[in-house]
């Protein structure tokens, strides 16, 4: 991969990153603070939004710091590594965590009855779309997998 866009993925997920930091300091707390003043019915929510949402960047987070192990990987001419397999369980395992996260905020938002058909439906559809992600990396890893197969038979033959 070529050096600059190593440099600009690294440069775009650092200040991801940066701003997912904000988001979960900053703008997250806020933003539930207020909804709850101005909606005092759903103020039970507050907490356990506040939970989800946090723990979902995390989750974010995670896999933004596994791609720049993987960058890493690239850097050093490594990239079909068991490294790299560590890094993509890793992933998987984030976004399934994440999506659970979305099962459980959707869960409450229709139990607390706190949200119309169109936020639940939006809600379903980020499930559906995270399940999805999660296969298409599973997928992808072994398709990794084979290939490091393939390299170490073909270094035995060589």
């Amino acid at each position: 991969m070529n050096r600059a866009t190593t440099l600009t993925l690294r440069t775009l997920l650092a200040i991801t990153l940066v701003l997912l930091v904000v988001a979960q300091v900053v703008a997250l707390p806020t933003t539930a603070s207020t909804w709850a003043t101005l909606y005092p019915e759903l103020a039970w929510l507050r907490a356990p939004g506040l939970v989800i949402a946090i723990a979902f960047i995390v989750c974010v987070q995670i896999v933004l710091v596994c791609l720049w192990r993987m960058l890493t990987l690239i850097d050093a001419d490594d990239p079909f590594s068991a490294r790299a397999l560590r890094f993509i369980t890793i992933i998987i395992a984030a976004i399934v965590a994440a999506d659970l996260l979305l099962v459980v905020a959707v869960a409450l938002l229709t139990a607390g009855n706190a949200a119309n058909p169109s936020i639940l439906l939006l809600g379903c559809f980020g499930i559906v779309v995270g399940a999805a992600l999660a296969l298409l990396v599973a997928v992808l890893r072994a398709l990794l997998r084979k290939a490091l197969e393939l390299q170490h038979d073909l270094s035995e033959v060589v």
